[in-house]
């Protein structure tokens, strides 16, 4: 391989929501930094199957139900 085109990989500390860390190689700044995650498979109802609710302050949801109200849906 050529020298010095590769980006340095490291070990990094991970830090998630709930606040547990792990260690693991990244590319990501430098040795021994944490990252902090905002979003993680623990929280986020893409993994999790939480109940998200619809939240539409009169927007296209409450039009189309107004539009089409008299029609039993």
């Amino acid at each position: 391989m050529k020298k010095d085109i590769h980006p340095d990989y490291h070990m990094i500390t991970v830090k998630m929501t709930d606040g547990t860390t792990f260690q693991m190689h990244s590319t990501w700044g430098k040795e021994g930094d944490t990252l902090a995650l905002d979003i993680d498979p623990t929280v986020h109802p893409a993994w999790t199957g939480g109940g998200t609710r619809l939240m539409d302050a009169g927007g296209r949801v409450s039009k189309f139900k107004n539009k089409y109200a008299g029609l039993g849906f």
